[in-house]
């Protein structure tokens, strides 16, 4: 079932009306195909115009859209003989983070990712991609793995933040985040985080430690979601668009601001559209961004990664 975005709506009705013409001439063996030709030449200009003027909550919507290509989309076509790690060697396993050891181009990797689901039943396994406390231990058992065997770490963020009930903070929900951080911080290994959908709050802090971050074009990043902050601000979540507006939480918002590195762009309409041609652009920019920082040494990308989050929130008044 396809999903419609307030924003397509135009562009899906014509495409739905071109097929319909399409379909007639087969049917009846009538010629509409200079018709036919009049309204795909519309349909383009149609979309140059719309998917070149996405607002901001446009975006917010791509980045949530429940067909968009999740880490296990792209741990397939980006990556070699990969084998899925479990545990926290503490509590159990978290399904809404997946992490394992693959092959990049030749190159070992350790890979964690958020994950959600793509139906009920498995948005329901995956808790949405809301981490556990479990989950975090699990992405950093990896990660201190992948120091000791010199591995780089490419990180996929894409949650809505970590789960806030009550059992997570009862085996220590901020704790486990908050060791990430600290602990992410000082790996001895190169870090590559891709924002492939929603980036939000600790939630996406907790594995987005690293050398480099990058953008996909329409996903988000942001301290709180603009429906949590609608509600701080004036005790109104349905005020979210105005509040999405305000944050500063899109791609092109976050690098003009220095937050983040690169913008991966994405295929016409979101990645959705195409999952095979956006895992072809998220593959051109990792591999560039890793030989970016490859030759560095250990003591250089630790303080590399210092000076990147060091620099984030400073003014300039020259």
């Amino acid at each position: 079932m396809m999903v419609m975005l307030e924003f397509e709506k135009p562009i899906l009705e014509l495409k739905s009306k071109i097929d319909e013409l399409k379909e007639y001439t087969h049917q009846h063996d009538v010629d509409f195909s200079e018709e036919i030709n009049r309204l795909e030449e519309r349909l383009k200009a149609l979309e140059t115009e719309v998917y070149g003027n996405m607002g901001v909550w446009d975006r917010v919507q791509v980045a949530r859209h429940p067909e968009r290509p999740t880490t296990l989309d792209y741990i397939s076509r980006l990556f070699t003989d990969f084998f899925e790690c479990h545990g926290d060697r503490l509590y159990g396993d978290d399904a809404a983070i997946v992490s394992g050891i693959g092959m990049f181009h030749g190159l070992p990797v350790t890979i964690v990712g958020h994950q959600r689901g793509k139906d009920t039943k498995e948005n329901i396994r995956r808790n949405f991609g809301m981490p556990h406390p479990e989950g975090y231990r699990k992405a950093l058992r990896l990660m201190k793995q992948a120091e000791k065997f010199n591995r780089p770490i490419i990180t996929f963020i894409d949650t809505k933040g970590a789960y806030p009930g009550k059992a997570a903070e009862e085996r220590g929900q901020s704790e486990a985040i908050a060791r990430n951080l600290f602990e992410m911080a000082g790996l001895r290994v190169p870090i590559i985080c891709i924002v492939i959908g929603e980036g939000g709050s600790g939630g996406a802090l907790g594995i987005g430690i690293g050398n480099k971050l990058l953008m996909l074009e329409n996903s988000t990043y942001s301290v709180i979601s603009p429906e949590g902050a609608a509600a701080l601000l004036w005790k109104d979540a349905s005020l979210a668009r105005k509040a999405a507006e305000t944050m500063k939480i899109t791609a092109p918002d976050l690098y003009e601001l220095g937050v983040v590195d690169q913008i991966i762009p994405e295929v016409k309409g979101g990645a959705q559209n195409d999952v095979g041609q956006q895992a072809e652009n998220i593959d051109r920019y990792l591999y560039e961004s890793l030989k970016e920082i490859l030759h560095l040494s250990q003591e250089e990308l630790v303080e590399q990664r210092y000076e990147k989050f060091s620099k984030i929130g400073q003014i300039s008044y020259e």
